[in-house]
């Protein structure tokens, strides 16, 4: 992660095939030590990477001017994930350099494709959440606005996935072990982390609260990723911290002669950047992963406030210059960080520290499950962040206050609204903190933003109407069709040309192609391909033979139970024990595809890993299937993998329970490339139905208002289901008849189980007879193949509403008042 040597050719626009051939070889001599000749396609893929660099370098100069020139607004997009994939592929498409890449690559007798696989995936997120700031991100430099990322540098990043006899095995993912060409060290923009001490009330500072004391120093370390805009235009950057100890080791420890402590010392302050999200089972991974958030916090507000200072001459105008976006509750920390720092530091009093930091941050919630709004136990930030923790008390009695006046004597609201939660153990809600700090509070989709507003902080609704709005996601369709589906991407440029690119809704001209027998079968043969392309990386990964003529049935995305993996391969069960107990041969060949990561101690979800895996190992051994039903778990889902999962897709598989899921953007992706979507009524399932029609999506299931009613009501009964429904009865009792245990008799027990004994929170069972009844549909539609592809067709031509760069455009004019520049 070093910076490299200079190049002996300045990279200036236009690229020469000369020009990148001499950075090629320079970087591969003199940096690699390595000859040409001899050098792997890692080494060249790094070579080139470096070579793109100095060019994404060049053009973020000339931003950066640009932006100064113009004075304009800055916005920091602060996420604890940013999952951003693989950079080279992106970054030749967004300057047009793959043709001249391929023209050099020649020379070394290796294609474009093979050094694009070389490159590790960044493992800088989990799930949809980092995606979508990738995206995000994405948009902001294809729009020419500046905007910005701020997210940590994991050494190891979740892990990787390994299937073991069925079961998830996790091994570390040391994706920088092989060195990060993108990563651009920027020491001279270090920041210091304090961290623990003590209040000093003995004595009183001008702003009446006593010094925070005896802090101990946490180094971070800025890397910036260039971030490029479709054309080379603007290249803006998202800044990670890798955290390091304040000295080497400490002297004194040493010069005692206990060097083990003194490097034990070094090696505890590192391990804050080491992984995404370590496990809160316990206390110290509680207080790691506290300090992991307040790590980019202090960091991010830091390098904004300096960044802002070397053009201004005060703070006071901060707020006219620069906007903070807090992505989920995870650097909700940011509101006591910057009144923190405006206080102690810089001096302003409590009202214009609290204005300017109202006005500069913005909260986006992504998520309606209580478990996953943070709470941080009090002691715990008495003990790490004391400073912080008299703030929060201050920032409670204040808004205490106001809801007293809203509500005047009434104490269960105060109890409702207040930043504490006083339980067994007094928590801090960071949800909480987050709305009261910010000046915007917004949903990711129409239905989720509804019942943020209705079910989930009701309250604060009726306090601060004014605050909340919705912003529904979009995904940016430089990557997921443009790179990752070429043979689309070609058809949609020689049938309504390329503008469409930068303005998704230019898809709408596709409409009157629907129904065109020619382009109908250029869109089916550019699935088809897509199809090949997948078969053979499951074939190379895990042996498995799918057959690209049969539907490629997909659900990939994180494994939890809210998003009902579970109800998929329950369903899948079913349509095995009627091939082989019913003897109903399939009219259709169906491939079941299934792909995600389970969190480490997320022990039922690893169950329904092995339970998937299970039902393909005698599924797709069984002679009496014939090859008409297959299987398949792809392990280590992450972007590249996702880049040939999703084009492949025939059916989508959206099927959460309805009023769970935030948005979604896999939702997207999928209608993009063609593939047709199942599901219920949730996130932005309901728009995306909005947009393309009722006819071209399949729909089934409760819907939020009658999961609702049935939780008020206590009304669900899953043994009544079970009790009623032959097909239901069979699909569960062969969890236990040991029909797929293979050797490990009652190992689905707790599965079945929970889905009757009360614990099936997510509704499993009330949803299966609906969900196997629109499956029969679906078989009955995929067999009329004009039918099929039209439907196809008007999805992709329909989902212009769901580009990222119309959802930057809403942010930016509504909450962050910045401009193109």
């Amino acid at each position: 992660m070093s910076k490299p040597l200079s190049a002996p050719v300045p990279v200036s626009t236009p690229v020469t095939a000369k020009d990148l051939d001499a950075l090629l070889h320079f970087y591969l001599n003199y940096v690699a030590g390595i000859r040409p000749a001899q050098a792997s396609k890692h080494d060249i893929c790094n070579a080139l990477s470096l070579a793109i660099r100095n060019h994404l370098i060049d053009n973020q100069f000339v931003t950066e001017d640009r932006y100064q020139k113009a004075d304009s607004k800055r916005m920091y997009y602060l996420s604890m994930e940013f999952l951003i994939g693989r950079l080279l592929a992106s970054n030749l498409h967004s300057l047009g350099l793959e043709k001249l890449a391929q023209e050099v690559l020649q020379k070394y007798g290796v294609t474009l494709q093979d050094i694009e696989e070389a490159e590790p995936d960044a493992a800088l997120g989990n799930g949809g959440l980092g995606r979508l700031a990738a995206c995000f991100l994405d948009s902001l430099a294809s729009l020419d606005m500046p905007g910005f990322g701020y997210g940590i540098n994991y050494e190891y990043g979740l892990f990787k996935q390994h299937i073991d006899h069925g079961y998830q095995r996790e091994s570390p993912d040391h994706w920088l072990h092989e060195d990060a060409p993108w990563l651009i060290e920027r020491s001279e923009a270090t920041c210091n982390v304090p961290l623990y001490g003590h209040i000093d009330h003995n004595r009183k500072c001008n702003n009446g609260f006593g010094p925070w004391v005896d802090w101990q120093t946490i180094v971070g370390v800025p890397f910036d990723i260039p971030v490029v805009g479709y054309g080379g235009r603007t290249v803006n950057y998202l800044r990670l911290y890798s955290a390091r100890s304040s000295n080497e080791f400490d002297i004194q420890i040493f010069n005692g002669g206990d060097y083990i402590k003194a490097v034990e010392e070094k090696i505890y302050s590192e391990k804050i950047t080491k992984v995404l999200y370590p496990s809160d089972s316990c206390w110290g991974g509680k207080e790691l992963r506290l300090i992991q958030e307040y790590f980019l916090v202090s960091c991010a507000i830091r390098d904004i406030l300096n960044r802002h200072l070397e053009q201004n001459n005060s703070l006071d105008n901060l707020a006219d210059k620069t906007a903070i976006q807090l992505n989920d509750t995870h650097p909700s920390l940011s509101v006591a960080e910057l009144m923190r720092v405006l206080m102690d530091e810089y001096g302003y009093e409590w009202k214009d520290a609290w204005e300017t930091t109202q006005a500069c941050c913005a909260y986006t919630n992504h998520t309606l499950l209580p478990e996953a709004l943070e709470k941080w136990p009090v002691a715990l930030l008495q003990h790490v962040l004391p400073r912080h923790l008299e703030l929060i008390y201050e920032i409670n009695r204040r808004f205490l206050m106001e809801v007293e006046a809203f509500w005047p004597g009434d104490e269960n609201r105060q109890q409702i609204l207040s930043l504490f939660e006083e339980s067994h153990e007094k928590q801090v809600r960071m949800a909480h903190l987050a709305i009261v700090g910010s000046h915007s509070v917004n949903g990711v989709a129409a239905l989720h933003s509804k019942l943020v507003q209705t079910r989930l902080v009701p309250d604060f609704f009726a306090l601060y109407p004014e605050r909340f709005n919705n912003k529904t996601n979009g995904v940016t369709p430089r990557r997921w069709i443009v790179q990752s589906n070429p043979s689309l991407t070609h058809l949609f440029n020689d049938t309504i040309g390329t503008d469409w690119v930068l303005d998704l809704s230019q898809l709408k001209k596709l409409e009157q192609y629907a129904d065109d027998a020619a382009f109908q079968r250029a869109f089916a043969q550019a699935k088809l391909d897509n199809k090949e392309r997948l078969a053979q990386v499951v074939r190379e990964q895990s042996g498995i033979m799918l057959n690209p003529a049969s539907m490629f049935d997909v659900q990939v995305k994180r494994i939890h139970e809210y998003k009902r993996q579970l109800l998929n391969i329950l369903r899948v069960i079913h349509e095995y024990l009627r091939i082989v107990e019913d003897g109903k041969t399939p009219e259709v060949a169906k491939t079941c595809i299934f792909a995600g990561k389970a969190a480490p101690g997320y022990v039922m979800a690893k169950l329904i890993i092995k339970l998937i895996n299970s039902v393909a190992e005698v599924v797709n051994h069984d002679p009496v299937v014939g090859g008409m039903l297959k299987v398949a778990f792809i392990p280590d889902y992450k972007v590249s993998l996702a880049e040939k999962i999703i084009p492949a897709a025939n059916l989508s598989e959206q099927i959460s329970t309805a009023g769970t899921e935030a948005s979604g953007t896999g939702n997207m992706k999928f209608s993009m490339n063609g593939a047709l979507t199942v599901g219920t009524l949730d996130g932005a399932n309901v728009e995306i139905l909005e947009e393309v029609g009722k006819d071209n999506i399949y729909i089934f299931g409760l819907s939020t208002e009658e999961v609702e009613q049935m939780r008020l009501q206590n009304s669900y009964i899953s043994k009544e289901y079970y009790q009623s429904s032959p097909a239901i009865k069979r699909i569960l009792d062969s969890l236990v008849d040991n029909r797929f245990c293979r050797g490990e008799p009652g190992i689905f027990n707790p599965i079945f189980d929970m889905l009757l004994d009360g614990g099936d929170y997510f509704y499993h069972l009330a949803d299966l007879e609906s969900y196997i009844a629109i499956h029969q549909q679906i078989d009955e539609e995929f067999m009329q193949e004009d039918l099929w592809t039209r439907k196809a067709i008007l999805n992709t031509a329909r989902m212009g509403k769901f580009s990222s760069d119309r959802t930057i455009l809403e942010y930016a004019r509504d909450i962050w008042g910045i401009q193109s520049a």
